[in-house]
């Protein structure tokens, strides 16, 4: 795995779980085309995989 990895909230949680929105609230993605970039844990990788659907990953 990279060290680092990016990623871009591209769609809306509006209309999501409860559930989801807190898991992209601890990601950090409160707005839309909010990029962030965070090391890459197996943890990280958990919480991105429940909202692959709204997020663009980009590996560093």
């Amino acid at each position: 795995m990279a060290e680092t990895i990016t990623f871009t909230l591209v769609k809306s949680g509006i209309g999501s779980t409860q559930k989801i929105r807190a898991t992209l609230i601890g990601l950090g993605l409160t707005k839309m085309n909010k990029t962030i970039t965070r090391k890459d844990t197996r943890e990280l990788r958990g919480m991105l995989g429940k909202v692959q659907h709204l997020v663009r990953i980009e590996e560093a």
